[in-house]
């Protein structure tokens, strides 16, 4: 890493980018903001690195779509190929933070640093967090220990590994965490400290590569609970859908709709994949998945799982070479 790295900032909207008409205001915001404002507002970012804006998208998160996925990839794919970029710090909205930094942390083949931020209150907020996030992301991306870590996430002074983090609470600053394996480092005192590594693949050794690809596969989410409708995931698989990721009970437990429901989806040729609607801990192997077709989770919640059988079903693997990609990533 130079002494004075050159990163490319790239813009994507969410809340870091919003304002409202009152700084007392932290709901019901407008985007209203690009990367170049952002900038500007954080003068001494301009100490850290040169930095070179990208204005990808302006959009609230939720409104992400798989294209969009791939768009971002591509275009992040494309820049840090450069010589001259020594990495890329990404501003994006917290509502699909995680699912975005995870399909980047698989699909980008680099070993220059990724850290992605976001905010929970707007900018025009009394103690906006944007701020701090922002010029702590950059911290990160200019330490040579972040490079060859994948998608790293900056929020709230801790370093998040993109394949861990999940957002745990709806408004507060300190809304996000890696239930299962902890932040791997803090900024503190000014400084990015590394204490972890993650060991799964990600980047040059995952799998997957999108940079041909102009489309992904549909894949749904079904939240299970008692009385659930079967009916409804023989209605996805005729409506196109690919994949199926069940949010299931406890350990991945199917109600008994939820199990007639993946019966019928796999008769029509849909993949089900058996994750938790528990915030923590894994959804292991049972012998429910060799009499339904299902695959286990593991560690990944639904709305991970779902990124991950999406570029599965993209990359044509079997169903025994799924159930492999979910032990593994």
């Amino acid at each position: 890493m130079p002494t004075r790295p050159k990163l490319a900032l790239v813009g994507t909207g969410g809340t870091i980018a919003a304002t409202t008409q009152s700084n007392l205001g932290l709901t019901d915001y407008d985007i209203t903001q690009g990367v170049e404002t952002l900038l500007q507002a954080v003068p001494a970012l301009n100490e850290l690195a040169d930095l070179e804006c990208h204005q990808i998208f302006n959009v609230d998160s939720r409104a992400m779509s798989s294209r969009m996925l791939l768009e971002l990839s591509h275009k992040l794919n494309a820049l840090l190929a450069r010589p001259d970029i020594n990495g890329a710090v990404i501003t994006h909205g917290t509502d699909t933070l995680e699912e975005s930094a995870f399909f980047l942390h698989l699909t980008l083949k680099t070993d220059k640093p990724v850290v992605m931020t976001a905010a929970m209150r707007p900018a025009s907020a009394l103690s906006a967090d944007g701020p701090l996030n922002l010029y702590q992301a950059v911290q990160v991306a200019c330490s040579s220990r972040a490079q060859d870590q994948g998608v790293l996430v900056l929020l709230n002074d801790q370093i998040h590994s993109a394949r861990f983090l999940s957002k745990q609470h709806t408004t507060q600053t300190g809304a996000f965490g890696s239930p299962d394996a902890g932040p791997l480092g803090l900024v503190a005192g000014g400084q990015a400290r590394f204490m972890m590594r993650s060991l799964l693949p990600h980047t040059h050794s995952s799998l997957f590569d999108v940079r041909s690809l102009h489309s992904l596969p549909k894949v749904q989410i079904f939240y299970d609970h008692p009385d659930t409708l079967a009916e409804l995931y023989r209605h996805a698989a005729q409506s196109g859908v690919q994949g199926l990721v069940v949010a299931a009970t406890g350990n991945g437990s199917l109600t008994p709709g939820a199990l007639e429901g993946v019966s019928l989806a796999h008769r029509l040729g849909v993949v089900c994949v058996r994750a938790s609607r528990i915030p923590a801990g894994p959804v292991t192997d049972s012998a429910y998945d060799a009499d339904h077709h299902t695959i286990a989770a593991h560690y990944l919640p639904a709305q991970k799982a779902r990124i991950l059988l999406m570029l599965s079903l993209a990359n044509k693997l079997e169903h025994d070479e799924i159930e492999a990609v979910f032990r593994d990533y």
